[in-house]
């Protein structure tokens, strides 16, 4: 037997936003601001604010655009975040309700029912409320039995995630439900140039079990890092209301030109001491699912693991559609491009982020037994 991953799901919201829309938007903003603050600012009591161009972002980071739950109110200067209506408790959450879309897929793929899963996990970078779990929201909406929680591992939530799926079945499950639920446009900072561009919305799932008999990608080997740094922070949080003074940096906030320098070759450390230790050539690789959070980063690593650079369908990019969508977008690659592989060919699902944080996953495709 072998633990796989045999079934992946994804839901993205109807409303795209494009590079150029959210550069109207927020040049729109930054000349207000600067206008309303000339005074300070001339004086040096406030910095001067930068707009920014499409082809910035899309040099940068390889993104183009990005779904969202609701565009009007990030694309308005004076709002900048997305209109959502407030719901009553007795109503199912707006992350539980894309959670249960993409399970249900996922599900379908999986060709399994609410009754063949025994555990919910909610792996993602921001979760709507401190308790009760969204998962067992999920949970509960699916009717499924056993036990669910929330876990938060920034970017690398899936892969963390994954991990936990494994070690449950390890210890008696029979199947495990992955919930991706990414509605990062409620904590993106639309005022910032290095920020504004990064993110979308999404979510994703996955169903893991030990199984012979369906095909799927087997979990071969997994290794998980981490490493304090703030070069990647969000600083919101219940104890924000209890603070004297406000701060400008609640919402997420990277200093990408370090996270590039110290991410990249650590990670290109961790795949290749994988691939080492199982005897796997990185030529062997057919598919490099990584984090989608820079198309540069991704062809870094790749470069790095293989010694040359790696040909563009070898690290699949769905950024360039979906944005970044933090832990969900390893899945949003493996769930586009997994047939693009076939049985016995080997591939890697990397995330990476916060924390730092590392998880990947050494995978090999197996046919239904």
């Amino acid at each position: 037997m072998g633990i796989r991953i045999t079934g992946t799901g994804l839901f993205h919201p109807t409303e795209t936003i494009s590079n150029e829309e959210l550069v109207e938007t927020l040049n729109a903003y930054v000349e207000r601001y600067n206008t309303e603050n000339a005074d300070k600012i001339a004086v040096g009591e406030l910095p001067e604010r930068r707009g920014s161009s499409a082809d910035f972002i899309e040099k940068a980071s390889g993104v183009k655009s990005r779904y969202v739950v609701e565009k009007s109110g990030v694309l308005d200067p004076a709002r900048l975040r997305p209109h959502l209506r407030e719901r009553s408790d007795d109503e199912i959450s707006l992350q539980a309700e894309w959670g249960v879309i993409a399970a249900k897929q996922a599900m379908q793929n999986a060709g399994v029912g609410p009754e063949d899963i025994d555990v919910v996990i909610l792996a993602c970078s921001n979760i709507q409320r401190a308790y009760p779990a969204v998962a067992i929201e999920i949970q509960s909406a699916l009717g499924i039995q056993g036990y669910a929680y929330d876990m938060n591992v920034a970017c690398s939530a899936a892969t963390f995630g994954l991990k936990q799926a494994a070690d449950a079945i390890k210890s008696g499950a029979r199947r495990v439900l992955l919930v991706n639920v990414e509605i990062t446009s409620g904590h993106t900072d639309y005022r910032s140039r290095d920020c504004h561009f990064i993110f979308g919305d999404v979510a994703t799932a996955s169903i893991i079990e030990d199984t012979e008999t369906k095909e799927g990608f087997e979990i071969l080997d997994i290794h998980l890092f981490t490493q304090f740094s703030n070069n990647i922070r969000n600083n919101f949080g219940f104890l924000n209301s209890s603070e004297e003074t406000s701060r400008d940096d609640k919402q997420f906030r990277q200093d990408g030109r370090k996270v590039f320098k110290d991410v990249c070759p650590l990670v290109a450390k961790i795949i290749t001491g994988q691939l080492e230790k199982m005897q796997i050539p990185a030529d062997d690789v057919k598919r490099f699912w990584l984090h989608q959070a820079n198309a540069n980063m991704n062809q870094l690593v790749a470069k790095l693991v293989l010694g040359k650079e790696a040909e563009a369908d070898r690290t699949p990019i769905i950024l360039d559609e979906f944005a970044n969508t933090s832990s969900a977008g390893v899945i949003i690659a493996l769930h586009r491009t997994g047939n693009q592989v076939d049985a016995g060919e080997y591939g890697v699902i990397c995330s990476f982020g916060a924390g730092y944080s590392v998880g990947s996953l050494i995978v090999q495709k197996r046919k239904a037994g």
